[in-house]
């Protein structure tokens, strides 16, 4: 199996140099059906994570790539009679690294890829000085808005298309590699195409390294997304953003008549499915330049793009986390904290990630809990107590000896305090069918209730629950058939009732 680098150095030779299948098999010394398999691949997703009881190891030359990189790197300052070659560096590699064990083919292959980049300066993105049809430009912009009530200070993908300059944007809560990636997956299917070439400032959200000469190192997940979608990537020098102005203006000019003022809406779904109609209506407007409409250039935009995959790509990131004594865990350098459930505890857990939520599995990959994504720089949490109320209601007893109990608002320790010890664990499952229902605040504002009530049973918690949240229907009138006559309503004479009740309380006595 070929590196992530191995595969784009194959099909950069194939789709724009224009070399066979020979010549790039013999150039970068493997099988042709190796060299075939990747030029046809239309699926870079990462290969599906297996259960824990099906999952295999094995060696990779990754821990080795800096050392070799290293040898390349000081080989520039040795005599060109002096230098590796791909034998000497699987020699040194058998002889000096304890545990080595990969193959020649492998080095070679890693060996062929490394020492162009190192010796020939960048493999992709000579600027060019003219924006063509089908090049687009990326960057993040910074927007508040409120979704149902809460105020986030969030961001903005911006694509905009220089040649004829249509643009489009899509709000996220924040900025990282799903954000991107869903944003564009999104722009690319709502236009139906794939531009030919994307240009990215250095975002430290998908470039790891700039490589003297204008070489970039990118992340191996945007690696796979891009040559999934197979489009260029073009890298801007580093603190030049005027070489991508294009979309440094599109971000300020949708601020201004997209964003102004601040959007207030329920979903934000609903709302980027708003925007990019608005986008759409924008470029009916003529071109600041030509004597033709955005929209009129823009089909020239995408004459120059290319079909959309027809394997769907997985936009959301991976990786795993290890609970506490509480069964939670903690993302962004310790600031952000997730619960998961005291049945978790101490152990690892599998995380799958997308730009609104935080999806936590067990070893065999079944989701145990969903949580939404916590943005910021500021210490915070997220708490489902569903997971939580279940484990505790089968095992009522430990409940105060668990730490969970510390972990309670006020009032439902209070409440759990006037609970006999067989209600308890009764108590405890109609919090978590409550919870379950309508989210746990509901679950607390009923145990509120019944503490004015001075109620502590599971029952009086059903009443008060169903008295509180459930939907009352409201009946229309009721239509009368035309023999009935309509007498009206009759008045309320209360004070008749009064005398009533005292003339027969004189009687009962």
């Amino acid at each position: 199996m070929l590196t992530m680098d191995m595969v784009q150095d194959v099909r950069f030779r194939f789709y724009v140099k224009g070399e066979n299948i020979s010549q790039i098999a013999s150039a970068l010394h493997l099988d042709w059906k190796t060299v075939q398999k990747y030029v046809d691949k239309t699926d870079f997703n990462e290969p599906a994570p297996k259960p824990a009881s099906e999952r295999r190891f094995c060696l990779k030359l990754d821990p080795y790539k800096p050392t070799i990189d290293q040898w390349l790197v000081e080989d520039k300052q040795a005599p060109r009679k002096q230098r590796h070659t791909a034998k000497k560096v699987f020699r040194r590699l058998k002889k000096e690294v304890p545990g080595f064990n990969c193959s020649y083919r492998t080095v070679a292959s890693y060996y062929a890829v490394r020492h162009k980049e190192i010796f020939s300066g960048a493999r992709i993105g000579f600027l060019p000085l003219e924006h063509r049809p089908g090049e687009a430009q990326v960057d993040f912009g910074t927007a508040d808005f409120y979704e149902n009530g809460t105020r986030f200070t969030g961001k903005y993908l911006e694509m905009s298309f220089p040649y004829s300059n249509k643009g489009y944007l899509l709000l996220f809560y924040g900025e990282n590699m799903e954000c991107l990636l869903e944003g564009l997956d999104a722009i690319f299917r709502h236009i139906g195409a794939v531009p030919d070439e994307i240009w990215f400032d250095n975002t430290k959200t998908i470039v790891t390294k700039v490589i003297r000469g204008g070489g970039r190192e990118t992340t191996e997940r945007f690696e796979r997304f891009r040559e999934h979608y197979r489009f260029q990537a073009v890298f801007t020098n580093p603190g030049e953003s005027q070489e991508k102005g294009n979309v440094e203006n599109k971000v300020g000019y949708h601020r201004r008549n997209f964003l102004v003022p601040i959007p207030r809406f329920l979903s934000l779904v609903d709302f980027n499915r708003q925007l990019l109609n608005m986008c759409e209506e924008d470029a009916e407007r003529e071109h600041y330049r030509h004597n033709e409409t955005i929209e009129g250039l823009f089909k020239e935009d995408l004459k120059h793009c290319h079909r959309l995959p027809e394997v769907e790509f997985d936009l959301s990131g991976k990786g795993h986390a290890t609970t506490n004594n509480w069964g939670k865990f903690y993302l962004n350098k310790g600031m952000h904290e997730y619960s998961v459930s005291p049945k978790f505890a101490n152990t690892v857990v599998n995380l799958k990630m997308t730009s609104s939520h935080v999806i936590v599995m067990d070893e065999n990959y079944r989701e145990i809990v969903r949580h939404r994504r916590i943005y910021g720089d500021i210490k915070q949490q997220s708490m489902d107590w569903l997971p939580y109320l279940r484990q505790l209601s089968l095992r009522p007893r430990a409940l105060k000896y668990s730490g969970i109990y510390d972990m309670m608002p006020a009032a439902m320790k209070q409440f759990l305090e006037g609970c006999s010890n067989t209600d308890t664990g009764k108590v405890l499952k109609v919090l978590a069918e409550l919870t379950d229902r309508t989210g746990f605040d509901s679950a607390l504002n009923t145990v509120r209730q019944a503490l004015c009530y001075g109620a502590s049973d599971a029952d009086s918690l059903h009443n008060l629950y169903r008295r509180i949240y459930a939907d009352v229907p409201e009946l229309p009138p009721m239509p009368l058939a035309p023999e009935i006559p309509d007498v009206g309503q009759m008045p309320t004479n209360l004070i008749a009732y009064d005398v009533f009740l005292k003339k027969g309380g004189r009687m009962n006595a």
